[in-house]
């Protein structure tokens, strides 16, 4: 059990009314929410004298914070972490969102790339905060690895699946190789790639290398080490991550609010790291969410990334999708559009394969 889980714990009935009602005024206004709006609101008939002093011990726990003096009380990154875990009620999905989610995967072309952009687009459009769709890597087995020069610094790999997906990567090659130590090179990781994915090869090849390291020629050796990482860049390619609506996160805010937006846009811009992260998320199932310097990718914009990953047929996870904004998001709205966002980007991996 955390700090804020037991606070939540220990809280009596009013104490718990005061602060659900703070937080979930603040992330439907935006702004701090004063003692005297709170007690019309209440269950109970208390004075606003009542409602304040409430509102200073959640302050003395840490679950709300004082921006302005005398200017009402916000939730501290605490208090909404508390909120979203104890408090938070999930709407149910709205038919109208469904429906415009729905329309991005109804055409019936192949093109996965272009319906996960279609479906990223939608998604920002439907969450009026930025997307992200981290697509899909390549797991199928590999069945052939070739190498074709295309002349003294440059170099095709050509990656054959066993599903029948081909893939064509150039790269520089070390100097000095021969068409020999390029089918050298080819025909030692053909004897190695049997039932492996690229990722589970790129895992073997270093070890490969150091325990027949007299077997294979330099040049060769030279090419696969050189050849591994171009897949390896490849596999981390930003290009993989899709962002879009980043237009939604420019309001009529103040100064203090257009710098937190410019930050955040310099974080969008590092789609690697942003990538890296995600992946990270596909470690477990279901919705999750990070709030302010919980993501340390986000941590200076103060912003919160709500996140579940999808799966294919087989229910292995293989991509993750997601919503940018700031922390006063109206989490129960948000919550259901990406976990069904994710089923559909989930299904639709599934239909195309």
């Amino acid at each position: 059990m955390n700090d804020a889980t037991r606070i939540l714990d220990e809280l009596n009935d009013r104490s718990r009314e005061v602060f659900r009602r703070v937080v979930e005024t603040y992330l439907d206004s935006g702004g701090p929410v004063g003692s005297r709006s709170l007690t019309r609101s209440m269950s109970e008939k208390v004075s606003a004298a009542t409602v304040r002093n409430v509102m200073q011990d959640l302050e003395y726990l840490g679950l709300l914070d004082s921006p302005h003096v005398s200017a009402g009380r916000i939730p501290t990154q605490m208090g909404l972490r508390m909120f979203v875990d104890g408090l938070l009620e999930v709407s149910d999905l709205d038919s109208e969102d469904r429906q415009k989610l729905d329309a991005t995967v109804s055409s019936n072309s192949d093109d996965v790339a272009g319906a996960l952009d279609r479906v990223g687009s939608a998604l920002s459009a439907v969450t009026h905060g930025a997307s992200l769709v981290l697509s899909p890597k390549h797991e199928a087995d590999l069945r052939h690895i070739e190498f074709v020069s295309l002349g003294h610094d440059r170099a095709l790999v050509v990656l054959v699946f066993a599903d029948g997906h081909v893939e064509n990567r150039l790269f520089t090659p070390p100097p000095g190789q021969t068409p020999s130590s390029m089918r050298e090179a080819a025909n030692f990781l053909n004897a190695l790639i049997e039932g492996r994915t690229l990722g589970e090869l790129r895992e073997s090849i270093g070890r490969e290398i150091a325990k027949r390291r007299q077997e294979i020629d330099s040049l060769a050796r030279e090419l696969v080490e050189s050849g591994t990482a171009i897949w390896e860049e490849a596999e981390d390619d930003p290009g993989r991550l899709i962002v879009r609506g980043r237009a939604n996160l420019l309001g009529n805010d103040g100064e203090e609010e257009l710098d937190r937006i410019r930050s955040l846009f310099d974080d969008l811009e590092r789609k690697r790291d942003i990538a890296e992260f995600l992946e990270l998320t596909e470690q477990g199932e279901g919705v999750r969410i990070f709030i302010g310097s919980e993501n340390k990718l986000f941590s200076l914009s103060g912003s919160s990334l709500v996140v579940s990953p999808y799966m294919n047929a087989d229910r292995k996870i293989i991509g993750a999708v997601g919503v940018i904004g700031p922390t006063r998001l109206n989490y129960g709205r948000i919550v259901p559009i990406v976990d069904y966002t994710a089923q559909l980007v989930g299904k639709l991996i599934s239909d195309r394969s």
